[in-house]
Parts: structure tokens; C-alpha cells; sequence
């Protein structure tokens, strides 16, 4: 069943949301505001004890009365660095210059702020953060990891496939399970385990797609990178 919040809760998130919201891209282009050593201790503990990260949360809200970031910091940095991935993937596997500004681009809104904004709702920033949150950890597996490991995982061969499944199986259940831990820390949400059900899902799919050969990077890597492949 869904997690639910109170009718009284939801509405007072949404009379703050847009001043909250106008406040934060405006901190976007004043780098002297954004806090760049917390936001890389954020992003290490994430990937390493993503629970104190959310103790941390949960100070944020006593101190400022509020769950989501004022800070964009963790946003902007993120998409520097899933730009800066992209384009390694680029030149390593692309030679046209056009196409390759196409790929940063298409990566850095289909991958994170399309699927960003999806899971989450205009009036309710948290949503974003948690997405963010849940969103490095896979980043680092499933473009850092997997660019090191891109010349063996593209390759034909049941070893390729097993390797790049269980890359991506890995990569899908811990950004299911920090969106668990992101929606389990608010108080007013019941039934937050809703968010762990993905991570069956993705469990019982990925013996069926090794054994069927399937191969997840050379699927995805032959959509941005055919002529190589």
C-alpha cells in the first residue's frame, strides 16, 4: 500500500514551496553561498552510511523547518560531475563533436533531471533531494564503475552479461533503498517499505535477463554509441 501523510501536512508544504523554490535557484549562481565540503561529505557518506546522512536530515529540519535542501549545491556538483563522466564516455566512444555535446546534454536531462522531476513534485523540494541523494551512489556504479569497466562489459559472452546485470542489479536496489531511507525518516509517512518493493522486482528479474543474454551496457551503450558497437 502507498504511504500516506495527513491533508493538513501536504497543504502547508505547498504554501512554501514556491518562495523556498525561487530562494534556491536564485543561491544557484552565488558559488560563495553553497557549502562544497559538506556537500562532498554528503556524497561519501552516501555511498558508505547513507543513515547518518539522514540524521543529519533530521537536524536540518529541527534548525531550519524545513525537510529539503537550501542549498544547491549537492545539484549543481552532481551535474558537473555526471557531465564530466559523460563526456569521458564520449571520447572514449565518440568522434563526432556535435554528437557528443548531444549525449552530455540528453544524459544530464533525461538521466537526472527528467527522472528527478519525475519522483518528485514542484511543491515539495524533499522529493528532489531524496532523488539526488539516491541518484550518486548509482552514478558512481553505473557510470564511473562501469566506464573503468566498459571495454569487458560491452564485449559478446555470458561473462559481459552476468558482470554488467549484477553492476546494474547492485546500482537499481541501492537507489531503492536510499529512497527508502529518505521517505522513512519523515514522521508523518506510514507504510514507507512501499519503497522497497522495486528492489524484489529488480532481484527477480536479473537471473531471467542473464539468462537470456541480455546484456544492459551494450543495450544502453549501443543507443548513444552505435557506430562503435
Amino acid at each position: 500500500m502507498l504511504p500516506t501523510t495527513s491533508r493538513s501536512r501536504s497543504s502547508s508544504s505547498s504554501s512554501r514551496a514556491n518562495p523556498m523554490f525561487l530562494q534556491y535557484f536564485r543561491r544557484i549562481v552565488k558559488w560563495q553561498q553553497m557549502d562544497i565540503e559538506y556537500t562532498f561529505w554528503q556524497m561519501l557518506h552516501l555511498c558508505t552510511s547513507p543513515k547518518v546522512v539522514y540524521q543529519h536530515t533530521k537536524y536540518h529540519k529541527q534548525t531550519k523547518n524545513q525537510w529539503a535542501r537550501d542549498d544547491p549545491a549537492f545539484v549543481v556538483i552532481c551535474s558537473l560531475l555526471l557531465a564530466v563522466a559523460t563526456i569521458a564516455y564520449c571520447v572514449a566512444y565518440d568522434h563526432s563533436v556535435s554528437h557528443a555535446l548531444f549525449v552530455v546534454f540528453s544524459v544530464l536531462l533525461l538521466h537526472f533531471f527528467t527522472i528527478g522531476a519525475t519522483v518528485a513534485t514542484c511543491c515539495w523540494l524533499y522529493a528532489f533531494d531524496v532523488h539526488c541523494n539516491s541518484f550518486f551512489p548509482m552514478f558512481v556504479l553505473l557510470y564511473v564503475v562501469h566506464y573503468f569497466l566498459s571495454p569487458l562489459l560491452i564485449t559478446h559472452g555470458f561473462i559481459s552479461a552476468l558482470l554488467s546485470n549484477l553492476l546494474l542489479m547492485v546500482g537499481a536496489s541501492y537507489y531503492h533503498y536510499l529512497n527508502f531511507l529518505g521517505y522513512d525518516v519523515l514522521p508523518f509517512l506510514e507504510r514507507t517499505t512501499f519503497f522497497l518493493y522495486p528492489i524484489g522486482i529488480v532481484i527477480v528479474l536479473s537471473p531471467i535477463l542473464i539468462l537470456s543474454g541480455f546484456n544492459p551496457s551494450r543495450y544502453f551503450m549501443n543507443i548513444y554509441f552505435s557506430r562503435i558497437l
